[in-house]
């Protein structure tokens, strides 16, 4: 009777480290596909919150310069037309063009967006690359 019961014993014991095993390899499968296939960088076009009418002014401002594109930012973040997450990425373009001229002004606006931006929005993994610069 004791040594059926520890054979049982023996047995679920193997069952049970290998399924443990077969988990374990499942999830370094896992890992490595997710290596050689990392998430495409997020970029500006794929993000709401722009209407498709207003992308050409951007584009002009954007080519502009930082005081065009301050005055496209002042016009259409007051209005309303332009919401996050598309006005916060092109905010932090802003920021990336006055950083050399106005860098009180970059690490001010760069703070604001940063504040206002939820932490499952696109834009984080932006604001992360971009925190050490503005910190």
């Amino acid at each position: 009777m004791i040594k059926t019961l520890i054979a049982i014993l023996i047995v679920v014991g193997v069952a049970f480290g290998g399924y443990k095993l077969w988990e374990y390899w499942e999830n370094v499968e896992n890992e490595r596909e997710k290596d050689k296939n990392p998430p495409a960088p997020m970029s500006a076009d794929r993000l709401q919150g722009l209407p498709p009418k207003l992308e050409p002014s951007l584009q002009q401002a954007e080519k502009g310069g930082p005081k065009a594109l301050k005055a496209w930012l002042d016009q259409y973040k007051r209005t309303g037309i332009v919401k996050d997450p598309r006005l916060a990425w092109i905010e932090l373009d802003y920021v990336v063009m006055i950083t050399k001229d106005d860098p009180i002004e970059a690490k001010k606006i760069f703070g604001e967006i940063k504040q206002r931006t939820p932490p499952d929005s696109p834009v984080n993994e932006r604001i992360k690359m971009l925190e050490k610069n503005y910190e």
